[in-house]
């Protein structure tokens, strides 16, 4: 992986523009930056992942909105400075709701382009697939800053022994809430779990995306 990235064509700033294209429909969504770092988690996650130029920071598309970019193809140019990517979009690549960020002609007429509602792309759920990394980024605060009265902070203060052991706990309880047949304990206990192995992987500094590249290297 590092072989060919490193065959790109960075920009002074070390970024490299890429073209965000829908797979089914070959419409451009979008134009984002990358750096070498946002490459590489968007290789190992297959979502994309880009550099934002004003807030100077990495960030997950759909990390938020849960209007993800899961990642099908990767093209670049013949100078090697440029990234074509192929995705299947949930929900809108445009932070308006348009389905994409090219919806107005010359003259400024907006096109058809189908507008999303925030809620709508997992509607009957509250959350996406993203609310991982935004749990994680907490996590990764609280063990920083430890805020008095923070459940997490005391787990990190307490140690390694006071995190395996609620790790236990809490996968006893999923085992008990499926042999009890109920799905709305099974959901409240796996969050419980999955809350309680972030923290291990924080407490050991392990990214999700070392788990993430871990599943895809077993298909």
């Amino acid at each position: 992986m590092s072989s060919r990235i490193d065959e790109l064509e960075f920009d002074s700033r070390g970024l490299i523009p890429a073209i965000i294209q829908d797979v089914k429909t070959r419409q451009v969504l979008m134009l984002a930056y990358m750096n070498r770092q946002a490459l590489e988690k968007t290789l190992e996650t297959g979502y994309t992942w880009f550099y934002s130029r004003s807030r100077e920071c990495l960030w997950m598309k759909g990390e938020t909105s849960g209007h993800i970019q899961k990642v099908q193809q990767i093209y670049y140019d013949c100078d090697q400075d440029t990234l074509l990517i192929l995705i299947e979009q949930e929900g809108a690549a445009c932070h308006t709701g348009h389905f994409s960020c090219f919806y107005r002609n010359w003259e400024g007429e907006e096109q058809e382009s189908r507008v999303f509602d925030p809620e709508e792309v997992y509607s009957g759920r509250v959350g996406s697939p993203a609310i991982l990394y935004e749990l994680y980024d907490v996590l990764e605060k609280r063990k920083e800053l430890r805020p008095q009265g923070s459940y997490t902070a005391y787990l990190f203060n307490e140690g390694q022994d006071k995190i395996l052991k609620k790790v236990g706990e809490e996968t006893a309880e999923v085992i008990i809430s499926s042999k009890n047949h109920n799905d709305d304990e099974i959901i409240y206990e796996t969050s419980d779990l999955l809350y309680h192995l972030m923290v291990l992987l924080v407490y050991h500094g392990i990214n999700l995306s070392d788990i993430f590249g871990e599943l895809k290297s077993r298909r």
